[in-house]
């Protein structure tokens, strides 16, 4: 039995490409989006609009011909970033956003920001010229919990902080708990979330059940099983809170399958089989199409994508590889525990 979805071309609003022979190996797996917000996190970080248009030309010359990714280039916020430098990037439209990393909260995020009160004025001035922010939303303590991190920045750092700084739009991302759904939901038109392929199918024991599988170890860390639920029914919902983030995060098996691992989930080559199976699984084939082509085009106040992509589902799964090559590493891909029936024929 066949059965076929013509989609708008998804955008992806959260993607890791790294750089140099990672890049070369991960930028093609996700060649068939439309845009993509690229992450910063790079060593040394992408602070700069020179440096962020570097990096674009980067990617661009990364990706194979014919390639839809447009990539939409963020800046790295410090402690030292000045206002002027990001209104110029974002006005010249070499930047879409900028990204706030709690310094030390995940991957390459040393030189993230120690305290929100000493961005203020930076983030002001993006709240006037109307520049998106993006949060990694966890606090940094090590007395809190780290499947409490979320809910504590909610708390005690993203609520303070939307309220001394009426109209900056926030993009809350890789929501992964009950409670960064409600607070999405509530936050008004200058507020939403994105949540990530993996979050939506697994939850802490697959970290952790039976022996510990760094293949699924990512930050922010899975929860337990209510939560995920609380991301499906989300996801699945056709709100316009809520859209595709995949944090697709590419390590090499070396770095992952160390005593201290690296944090990531690598659902670039996969994704889009993968979110068809969970919208049909949940009843919400007709929806899919808002979480991964509308919504965060609508939130970025960009026109949807015209040109559409086809999934068809068949019978037999398709077969996609466990592992790509970078250099002369290999990196492993996001194996979700079920079979993949949806094949997707231009993406």
């Amino acid at each position: 039995m066949t059965q076929t979805l013509t989609l708008r071309r998804p955008d992806d609003w959260h993607l890791h490409l790294r750089d140099g022979a990672m890049l070369a190996a991960v930028a093609p797996q996700s060649a068939g989006f439309g845009r993509a917000i690229i992450m910063p996190n790079l060593v040394p970080p992408v602070t700069t609009g020179a440096q962020a248009a570097a990096y674009r030309d980067r990617i661009r010359a990364a990706l194979p011909p014919g390639a839809a990714l447009d990539p939409q280039m963020t800046l790295y916020l410090t402690d030292t970033t000045e206002a002027a430098d990001v209104i110029a990037a974002f006005d010249a439209g070499i930047i879409r956003a900028v990204k706030l990393y709690p310094a030390g909260a995940t991957t390459n995020s040393a030189s993230g920001v120690t305290d929100v009160d000493r961005v203020r004025p930076v983030l002001e001035a993006m709240a006037h010229a109307g520049v998106t922010l993006c949060v990694h939303g966890e606090v940094t303590d090590p007395a809190i919990d780290i499947f409490d991190r979320e809910a504590v920045f909610i708390d005690t750092v993203l609520d303070p902080l939307r309220r001394k700084v009426p109209g900056l739009r926030v993009v809350m991302e890789h929501i992964t708990t009950a409670e960064g759904v409600a607070y999405a939901r509530a936050g008004g038109e200058d507020l939403a979330a994105t949540i990530t392929t993996h979050h939506l199918v697994i939850n802490r024991n697959a970290i952790l059940a039976g022996g510990i599988r760094p293949h699924y170890y990512c930050l922010p860390v899975a929860k337990r099983e209510s939560h995920r639920l609380a991301l499906r029914a989300a996801a699945t919902s056709g709100e316009a809170t809520f859209f595709l983030g995949t944090d697709s995060a590419p390590h090499t098996d070396a770095a992952k399958l160390q005593p201290c691992g690296c944090a990531g989930c690598f659902t670039a080559p996969n994704t889009l089989s993968i979110l068809a199976q969970v919208f049909q699984d949940d009843g919400a084939l007709d929806r899919l199409e808002a979480f991964i082509s509308l919504n965060g085009a609508a939130f970025y106040r960009l026109p949807p994508n015209e040109d559409r992509v086809t999934l068809t589902r068949r019978d037999t799964p398709v077969a996609y590889p466990t592992q790509i090559t970078a250099g002369d590493e290999t990196v492993t891909v996001f194996d979700p525990g079920f079979p993949l029936h949806w094949h997707p024929e231009d993406a």
